[in-house]
């Protein structure tokens, strides 16, 4: 599955973060950092959730720019 992920620059390096998987976050000091930190992140997320039980959210988000 691919998830989007929205990557914010920071004033100590980057931090991430997906909308369709609630509290999962990650950090980084450069941007490539960061995308692999937030792919384990939810990887791991996902397991757990697995082990759970609960429910794995599907990908539902897309992203768009706008020019104004």
């Amino acid at each position: 599955m691919k998830y989007l992920i929205i990557i914010e620059e920071t004033k100590t390096g980057f931090s991430a973060f997906s909308p369709d998987i609630e509290g999962c976050v990650a950090t980084g000091s450069t941007r490539a950092e960061v995308q692999k930190n937030m792919k384990e992140a939810i990887q791991f997320h996902i397991e757990g959730l697995h082990e759970e039980g609960i429910k794995i959210p599907v990908p539902r988000s897309i992203s768009q720019y706008v020019e104004v």
